[in-house]
């Protein structure tokens, strides 16, 4: 404020007036001007400063793009000059050789010029030999010409030699010149090959504007994927809750099932029982037969026919199990081939899929998302289903094996037949463990496909399922039918026990040996259907090797695709920051103006408005 009072007592003083007032606004009025004038001066120097700034950067800019055009032409005239040199060299190795050709030349032609020179002297001397010898006979003509003639010999030899050396030497110059010409096209190869340099970097750019566009629409796309995601996640809730409240409601229905599970598991102990007693009595009656025969010869040793009728049956149903097993290894041994053919056939296409991502791997939409999930977790789920089956294909011949060769031994002492029954009943309980264990496995392996797999791996899981479905009803009604002939056994085993040693009508043994046979060579078979099912399950796993390593690679394709894209993206972003910094600048200096300028107006506005006023009150 006493700047401004400085100011305004240095301007000029009008004369006193005696009203205090118009004193007053006099005073106010200079102060006034004072203030406009010292902030017309700020607002010009801001506005010069601001201006000199400008000037500055873009002097600064101009000062660069001139160096960098510079550099440029120093580099340019850097080659020209080189590829002057060489020019220059070449050129001044081709006058050294003309100049040398010159020499020669002329070397050539005052030799030549002397060798005519020397014929000439030796004609002369020739004829003054000829003159002389008229004049005077005694001197021979020969002994004088024969030096003369080898000398022009020699000359004319070192003449040759000297054409052949220019003509040498206009070939050296011919292959020089062509060398020029060479020269000369190679130098306007690259030119060419500069201009197509320049259209290459042109198209990168505009594929560099393609992949921005591109990075842009791949972020809407990972916005709107994120929202099904949440979306998706809410559903799975629901459904969850769903589930839970379902399981709530289910509690009496599990506990219904648990008694009818307690119910079944009774039912198939009593049924053990009764094959076991079964069994003894059909090892009692053996050692009840063994003891008889021991006393008679071998001719004569027999067999009750009720006894043989009764073990007759018990093989035969054992046969028919067998039978049964081997038509349901059959079908699953179908199936599984056939599974093997799919899988293949899959394979085939994941290796032209993954040639057709290695052909097209430049392109950074083609793996936008993760590898097809389905199809592995569909040859997962039927690899499940295919060990359940090997393994119920495997474990139930085996013990069918055992129970065959239980009743067929013949004991001596009561001991060692109770030890193998009670041997026997582990073995049944182990075998429906296992039978049970692998139905539960081929239900959740057929649920876990059939859940999985989308339109075309429904039929074949439905094929599986009906089959799987099939073989364990079969199953089923080979136990029940050969617990039907244990009980049919047990009332023949009694009236047998009874009335076995009375009977006359025997029997020999040949037919219980056939029998034997024919047991022996369908364990052969089910032999041999294990060999070939085991050989299946490990081409089914190299298939499974090949399948995990090409889901390896693409694997790693995708990845290698995303760190590609994460670096263009962060590329793009440091771009824009740039640009905004430059917008903001320029911005900020545009504000800056206007701000100037309104306080200019303002403040013309206020003086133009205590001038009117002024000049109302003095009027």
């Amino acid at each position: 404020m006493l700047g401004m009072v400085e100011i305004g007592e240095e301007l000029p003083v009008p004369l006193a007036h005696p009203d205090p007032l118009v004193l007053e606004l006099n005073r106010l009025h200079d102060q006034l001007k004072g203030l406009s004038l010292s902030l017309s001066l700020s607002v010009c120097v801001c506005v010069f400063v601001l201006e000199k700034d400008r000037e500055l950067g873009d002097s600064q800019s101009e000062i660069k793009a001139l160096r960098a055009t510079e550099v440029l032409k120093d580099k340019a005239i850097e080659e020209l000059t080189n590829e002057f040199n060489k020019l220059d060299k070449k050129l001044s190795f081709a006058e050294k050789l003309l100049d040398q050709k010159n020499l020669e030349i002329k070397k050539l032609t005052s030799e030549k010029k002397e060798a005519l020179a020397a014929q000439y002297a030796a004609e002369a001397t020739l004829r003054r030999v000829h003159a002389n010898q008229k004049d005077d006979d005694s001197i021979p003509i020969e002994s004088v010409i024969a030096p003369l003639e080898a000398d022009i010999k020699m000359f004319k030899n070192q003449i040759a030699a000297l054409q052949e050396d220019k003509k040498a030497l206009e070939r050296l110059s011919k292959s020089k010149e062509a060398a020029l010409l060479e020269a000369e096209k190679i130098l306007r190869s690259a030119l060419e090959r500069a201009l197509i340099v320049e259209e290459v970097q042109n198209h990168n750019f505009e594929l560099k504007r393609q992949i921005e566009i591109c990075q842009e629409e791949n972020r809407i796309l990972d916005k709107t994927n994120r929202q099904k995601v949440l979306e998706v996640e809410k559903l799975t809730q629901t459904i969850k809750e769903l589930e839970e409240a379902i399981l709530a409601g289910g509690a009496a229905a599990n506990a219904i099932r648990d008694y009818q599970r307690q119910i079944s598991e009774l039912h198939e102990e009593k049924r053990i029982q009764e094959r076991e007693l079964a069994r003894v009595k059909v090892s009692a009656n053996r050692v009840a037969t063994v003891v008889a025969n021991e006393w008679k010869d071998e001719n004569d040793k027999v067999m009750p026919v009720k006894q043989w009728l009764e073990e007759r049956r018990l093989l035969q149903a054992e046969m028919q199990r067998l039978r049964d097993k081997l038509v349901i290894s059959e079908r699953t041994a179908n199936a599984e081939a056939q599974i093997k053919d799919k899988l293949k056939l899959r394979l085939k296409t994941l290796e032209e899929g993954l040639k057709h991502v290695s052909s097209f791997s430049a392109n950074p939409n083609a793996f936008c998302g993760s590898p097809k999930p389905g199809k592995s977790n569909h040859i997962f789920a039927f690899l499940s289903s295919n060990n359940a089956l090997k393994k119920l294909s495997t474990s139930q011949p085996r013990a069918s094996t055992i129970r065959k060769s239980s009743p067929l031994r013949q004991p001596n002492i009561e001991n060692e037949v109770t030890n193998d029954a009670n041997g026997e009943l582990k073995q049944v309980n182990s075998l429906k463990k296992k039978h049970g264990s692998g139905e539960n496995l081929l239900r959740k392996s057929i649920w876990a496909s059939r859940s999985k797999v989308v339109d075309s791996g429904e039929k074949e899981n439905k094929e599986i399922n009906e089959n799987t479905t099939v073989n364990v009803g079969k199953f089923k009604d080979n136990e029940i039918a050969v617990s039907g002939d244990f009980k049919m056994k047990n009332g023949g085993n009694g009236e047998s026990h009874t009335k076995g040693c009375n009977s006359d009508d025997v029997v020999s043994g040949f037919l219980y040996d056939r029998l034997q046979k024919e047991v022996i060579s369908l364990r052969k078979s089910c032999e041999a259907k294990d060999g070939t099912l085991n050989a299946k399950d490990e081409e089914l796993k190299m298939l499974m090797k090949k399948v995990d390593t090409l889901t390896k690679a693409i694997e790693v394709e995708f990845k290698k695709m995303k760190r590609e894209a994460a670096t263009r993206e962060k590329e793009s972003v440091l771009v824009k920051m740039e640009d905004n910094k430059k917008i903001r600048n320029t911005d900020s200096l545009k504000r800056i103006y206007d701000f100037g300028n309104a306080v200019q107006m303002s403040l013309l506005t206020a003086l133009v408005g205590f001038n009117c006023t002024r000049v109302t009150k003095s009027s």
